[in-house]
């Protein structure tokens, strides 16, 4: 009985699994059609018929971003939201642009991991383990060099070299999302109340007061 009943619960474990894991596609693609108010976990296809060549394209990934900001990088993404023909196809890309010293800050990214490729420079990547371990890896990135960041774990990128680098990032989503921790934290719309934060972070109300004023 004792066996009956472990061989019921592997099978369905089994099937639970296989229920919840994606579809095969049932279709060439699926280009999105941004002007369909129709509700579904994506976005709805267009007629097949009236699919163009332009909607599987993208220019402009080879020219440097403007990294005149605080973090001193910028990022250039090409999801779906600016190529509709990734719609359902699990995947997209991005060029990360680093000044000197520039930065990406602490960041995730909660529906894809990420492959990440150094084009130029000298880069030191690192990503956080989820809790209570919540160990730090890292490994400075030379030309040529790869990096993976796992689904929704906090990474980031800094430019330790003299002059800018350049990276690209491959994503397993056609909509992978990013939330900074900085922004989230500090910049939520409304605030998170300042004694949560204080006692979350074990600091002064007024360095939290400040905190939120850059936000």
């Amino acid at each position: 009985m004792a066996k009956n009943t472990l061989l019921l619960c592997l099978l369905a474990i089994t099937c639970t699994l296989a229920i919840a894991s994606d579809p095969g596609s049932l279709q060439d693609f699926c280009v999105a059609d941004t002007n369909s108010s129709t509700r579904v976990n994506g976005l709805a296809c267009l007629d097949p018929n009236s699919v163009q060549a332009n909607h599987f394209y993208f220019s402009g990934l080879h020219l440097t971003a403007n990294t005149s900001n605080p973090l001193g990088s910028r990022v250039t993404l090409v999801s779906v939201t600016q190529v509709p023909g990734l719609n359902t196809l699990g995947i997209s890309l991005a060029r990360i642009d680093y000044a000197a010293s520039g930065v990406n800050p602490p960041h995730l990214h909660p529906r894809a991991t990420e492959i990440f490729t150094v084009l130029e420079g000298t880069l030191f990547v690192g990503f956080v383990t989820s809790n209570p371990e919540n160990r730090l890896i890292t490994k400075v990135l030379y030309k040529g060099d790869v990096f993976v960041f796992p689904v929704g774990l906090p990474h980031f990128q800094k430019n330790v070299g003299n002059v800018s680098a350049v990276a690209i990032a491959a994503l397993s989503s056609q909509n992978p999302g990013v939330i900074t921790i900085a922004n989230a934290v500090f910049g939520s719309n409304p605030s998170i109340t300042d004694d949560v934060l204080a006692k979350a972070f074990q600091i002064d109300k007024t360095v939290i007061d400040k905190l939120l004023a850059n936000f």
